[in-house]
Order: structure tokens, then sequence, then C-alpha cells
């Protein structure tokens, strides 16, 4: 637990030194390090396609990061605050949040347990916002320490509050969605949404891909699905390992003798009993 909140501190810190282009696609990195461990100090087998997916990870953050841009870093909370009022980013906002009260008022009441979607695509648009607000809250903190107090400004606080606020309906929702489908589902789709949401929102707002030539956006495109590419590729061979092994678990326990009330017997040590009530079930 130390150490995730030491890893979250330095993920909420790197956001104020690099354009979330950069930052948040590397959190895949954090897959491949999880999947090594694994093998290693808890016996887990990693297998070619694991392997594969985290090559393809590796490449992909390589060429995100050759070709990521350079951010020119605001030089007071009320700049970002200007860029938050741009227009483009206010429809984005209205656009997100529209969609999100649809979500929570018509679509989960009827389909939030049926569908993966619904809890994800909450977690996703709020997650964006989330994001935006904490890189705006770590540059206002990067100011204040190097000598240019930003806790003075109203903006400040309220990039404070936002971000509060989407971080505890982000965690909701996110929690809701573990607790009724497999995580080997959730997590590949949410880091697809959430990166892809939050690159969208932050290139509005900052203006990531502003100066950058056609070529070094679609190196970074290319380099963004191929970590999503191998992301998915290391979920699904996790989820196929945890199956076979839960199916060798079943072949391993002994063969089982079923037999009807009535008409006992015994396999060794062990009893298994099974009452049908229609004479139908031998139809």
């Amino acid at each position: 637990m130390s150490l995730m909140i030491i890893g979250e501190a330095a993920n909420f810190v790197a956001y104020a030194f690099a354009p979330a282009v950069l930052v948040t696609p590397l959190g895949a990195l954090s897959i491949i390090i999880s999947a090594v461990l694994a093998h290693f100090m808890l016996k887990e087998k990693l297998s070619k396609l694991g392997v594969l997916g985290c090559v393809s990870c590796i490449v992909g953050s390589v060429v995100i990061v050759l070709h990521a841009p350079q951010e020119e870093a605001p030089i007071s909370v009320q700049e970002i605050w200007d860029l938050a009022s741009q227009s483009a980013f206010l429809i984005y906002v209205a656009a997100s949040l529209s969609i999100v009260v649809v979500l929570i008022l018509h679509l989960e009441p009827r389909y939030g347990q049926s569908n993966v979607l619904v809890y994800l695509g909450i977690c996703s648009l709020i997650g964006s916002l989330t994001v935006v607000s904490i890189k705006a809250i770590g540059i206002a903190i990067k100011l204040t320490l190097e000598g240019t107090n930003q806790l003075i400004y109203p903006q400040t606080w309220f990039f404070m509050i936002v971000g509060a606020v989407c971080v505890i309906t982000q965690l909701n929702y996110l929690n809701k969605a573990l607790d009724t489908f497999n995580a080997a589902i959730v997590s590949p789709i949410y880091y697809v949404m959430f990166t892809t949401l939050t690159i969208a929102a932050s290139a509005i707002m900052f203006k990531d891909w502003y100066g950058q030539d056609a070529s070094s956006i679609a190196s970074e495109i290319c380099g963004f699905i191929t970590v999503l590419t191998g992301t998915i590729i290391l979920h699904a061979t996790r989820e196929q390992e945890q199956t076979n092994t839960s199916a060798d678990s079943r072949g391993n326990a002994g063969p089982s003798n079923w037999y009807t009330t009535g008409e006992s017997q015994k396999y060794g040590d062990e009893e298994r009993l099974i009452t049908l009530h229609n004479a139908d079930f031998f139809e």
C-alpha cells in the first residue's frame, strides 16, 4: 500500500512536468512490471503471448517518448484558467457531463448490470476531467514551491474541488464495474477508454499537439495503438491462464461418482449426492 501511494504521488508530479499525451499511455509500463515480477516472485507463468504483449507495450512507449510534444509550462493558474475557459474545451466538458448524466440517470438502472460500457463510460469521461484538474493542481503546487504563491487565487481552489469530486465519482463507478464484471474484462476496456479520452481532453485544453508536424502526431498515435494492443494481449493471456488453472484444479480433484438418493454408493472417502425430483430429467 505504501509503494502504491508513492507511485500515485509520482504520477501526480509527472503531470506537472510533462503533457498528459506522454504521461497517461506510459501507465501501461506498470502492467509490464507487474507481469514480470509475478513471473519471478509469485511463480506465475508468463506465456509467449504475454511476452509479446510486454514487448508491444515497450515499443509503443518508446515511440511515444521519442515523438512526445514539448509542452510550454504555464506561468500561473490564471493562464491555466484561460485555457480551461476556451470554447473548445468548454464544449468538451459540456458534452462529457451530458453523456455522464444520461448514463447515470437513464442507462445505469437498465443496463448497468449487463453492459460493462455503462460504468466504464462514466469512469472514463470523469477520469479525463480528473486528469486535467490534477495537472492544473500540480502546476499550481510547483509554481508555489518555486516562490510564486498560487494559493491566493480562487481558481486554484476551484481546480482542487473539481479534482476531488471527479476522483470520488471515478473510483465509485470503477468499484461498481469491478464488483459486477470480471477484472480481466474491465481492466483493458477501462485503460483504452480512459487513456483515449484523457489524451483528447488534454490535447483540447493544453493544445499538446499544437505546432507538431503530421508525421510526429501520426507516430504518437501509432505508438499509442501499439501500447493498447500490448495491454489487451497481456490481459487476454492472463484471463486464459486463470481459466486453464481453474480447469486443471477441477481435473485434479479426482473422479466423481454421482448417484441418486436411495442408490447410495461411495467412492473412496468422497460422497456427492444429487436428488432428482422429476422423472423428466431422464428423458
